[in-house]
């Protein structure tokens, strides 16, 4: 959520900085500013709505200086404006900061019963206000920043100067996501690795109740409690031209097209076809461990919990052990009861998801295994775990996932085989069957994204709807849910998902001449019974969308609009009946004219509450 980046180094950095910021925008944000020291004073730029309110600041007021810090910002405390955009700047102290301070009410009531005129209704201000009165007692801006820190609750990343101290930037974290780079005579920090890759890719990740100085020079990290910490830099493999739209209208676009090779990657060298089996050392989850697990429980949010949906279909058919899938918010909000024999699995493309991180937490206290699946390296999640499986996405730039929830979908099937095996319920010839058809996936994801002219003419047909109705049973419920996100998410639609059995108990009220009805329905158990719904929805007038396998002729006399897929395993079928929704939510998206990688009001990566 909100993006930051911070530069210290010999280099004019207005440009470089914002530059950097704009390879945050995915995070999702709603004003952005951006602060410079020249050695004497600090220059404050700051723009309501996109990034190019901020150019345009910028271009009226030039920004001159060698260290700054850059904000974008996703509303939390007040509304979106100028006066609460971040920097934030008090007596010479400039502050950005993502994350909520909890506490904040009885900081400012503190502060202003001691004279402090705020200027925002933000949180933010506050840690402003608190540094500036701590720094006439500290010996240094880096221990005035953390004795303000150890006054505040709640999550932070935080970044600091100060015209008094200016060759330097004071970086902090606790439950929300900090890099930092290190350079050739220049430093660098930001929300996400992909604002840093132009200038470096050597990066370290602050932990939580971390603190940090950055000079031209170096980086020194240190506890909250100011013990030095030393920690090796890991070497970046991303690069720059995979945050490229490499000729795509959208990012979303571009990364619907990928998923054919983000399977491929999240399957290199860690399957066996020959042994029907999944690399113990790649699953992240030890053979003894695996087989004393009880209960599976998925803790999820958004797309990353339709994931879990479907992971929990394979789990308990592949493994036989039980498994459940819980809202990570209504997970950690409940006091669930936890048991040692549990396995909990955080699911979170970004891994730094504030929800999924906290019920992971629950999890431990109870002393639950905890495992987590996530696409970046080395964020909160997985370093809270005790193993972690990642998926090998790349960097997913728009709002909506796409790659990440196939790449998800790929690791929780290696998993269930995995477990499967290790437990003795499935056969090495079954594995065979299954790991066979998985490494087929991605030539036939390549056939179904050919059906993207056919899609784009339907969306363009029913782009004008106010409603849509998605259907699906067994594996393809939780599809028809995300087909649903999807599209409400990019194209501000009204759309639900439902399983198809349930419709005569209440949405069967919706349909009639003007409701699109998606019904995911490949060839499995439940193929006659969906069909039974079909001519429900078409006996009320509902339009049809059929998403089903090649060959199903009993839709061919039918008056719906049918979409052949490719023949799979049954088990496989959600890697490919999520293509053609994705492709459908895009295109209406597109030839509505939205926001499709940038959507009002949502952000990629959500680490406040």
């Amino acid at each position: 959520m909100c993006g930051i980046v911070c530069y210290v180094g010999p280099k004019q950095c207005s440009t470089l900085i914002f530059e950097a910021l704009q390879k945050l925008e995915y995070r999702g944000y709603d004003s952005a500013g951006i602060a410079v020291t020249d050695g004497q004073r600090i220059d404050v730029a700051r723009a309501e709505g996109k990034l190019a309110n901020l150019w345009h600041a910028m271009e009226d007021h030039p920004l001159r200086g060698t260290v700054g810090i850059g904000h974008t910002r996703w509303a939390t405390h007040g509304k979106p404006s100028e006066t609460n955009a971040h920097p934030h700047l008090v007596d010479g102290v400039a502050v950005v900061h993502n994350g909520i301070l909890e506490n904040h009410l009885e900081l400012r009531g503190e502060l202003s019963k001691a004279g402090a005129r705020f200027s925002s209704e933000t949180d933010t201000e506050i840690l402003a206000h608190l540094i500036s009165r701590a720094l006439p007692q500290s010996k240094s801006l880096l221990e005035a920043v953390r004795r303000s820190l150890q006054r505040v609750r709640g999550s932070y990343a935080v970044a600091v100067m100060s015209t008094g101290d200016p060759e330097r930037i004071i970086v902090a974290k606790n439950a929300s996501p900090l890099v930092l780079g290190l350079g050739e005579g220049e430093m660098f920090a930001a929300s996400d690795i992909p604002a840093l890759l132009p200038h470096t890719r050597k990066v370290v990740f602050l932990e939580e109740q971390e603190i940090a100085e950055m000079t031209t020079e170096a980086i020194h990290i240190q506890s909250l409690a100011g013990e030095p910490i030393i920690r090796e830099p890991r070497i970046i493999s991303w690069s720059p031209v995979q945050a490229e739209k490499e000729g795509y209208k959208h990012f979303m676009l571009k990364e619907i097209h990928q998923q054919p090779r983000v399977v491929e990657d999240t399957l290199s060298g860690r399957i066996s076809v020959e042994n029907g089996d999944v690399a113990a050392e790649l699953i992240g989850l030890g053979e003894t461990a695996a087989r004393r697990i009880r209960r599976v429980v998925l803790v999820a949010c958004g797309t990353s919990y339709h994931a879990s949906l479907v992971g929990k279909y394979w789990i308990e058919s592949l493994a036989k052990v039980p498994a459940e899938v819980e809202v990570a918010s209504e997970y950690r909000a409940r006091g669930p009861l936890v048991d040692p024999n549990d396995l909990v699995i955080g699911v979170s493309q970004s891994g730094e998801t504030i929800d999924t991180l906290e019920a992971i937490k629950v999890a431990k206290r109870g002393a639950a295994q905890v495992l987590a699946i996530a696409n970046v390296l080395d964020s909160a999640i997985p370093r809270t775990c005790e193993g972690a499986l990642y998926t090998h996405a790349g960097p997913e730039i728009g709002v909506a996932s796409t790659k990440c929830f196939t790449a998800q979908l790929t690791a929780l099937l290696m998993l269930a085989v995995y477990l499967g095996r290790r437990r003795d319920t499935l056969s090495a010839d079954r594995a065979r069957t299954i790991l066979s058809g998985l490494i087929e996936i991605p030539a036939l994801m390549r056939k179904t994204l050919e059906l993207e002219p056919q899609l784009a003419e339907i969306a363009r047909k029913y782009a004008t709807a106010r409603d849509f109705l998605f259907l699906g049973r067994n594996l393809s419920y939780p599809i028809a849910l995300e087909g649903a996100l999807k599209l409400k998410e990019i194209s501000y639609i009204h759309a639900e998902g439902y399983p198809a059995g349930e419709m005569k108990h209440g949405p069967i009220a919706l349909i009639d001449e003007n409701l699109p009805v998606v019904v995911v329905m490949p060839r499995d158990d439940s193929y006659d019974r969906i069909i039974g719904n079909v001519e429900e929805v078409r006996a009320r007038g509902g339009k049809v969308i059929a998403l089903a396998t090649a060959g199903s002729t009993e839709l061919a006399d039918m008056d719906v609009e049918m979409f052949e897929l490719p023949k799979c395993l049954t088990e496989l079928s959600p890697l490919l009946s999520v293509v053609p929704l994705q492709l459908l939510a895009y295109h209406v998206a597109d030839f509505k004219g939205t926001d499709v990688d940038q959507p009002r009001n949502l952000a990629k990566t959500v680490t406040v509450e």
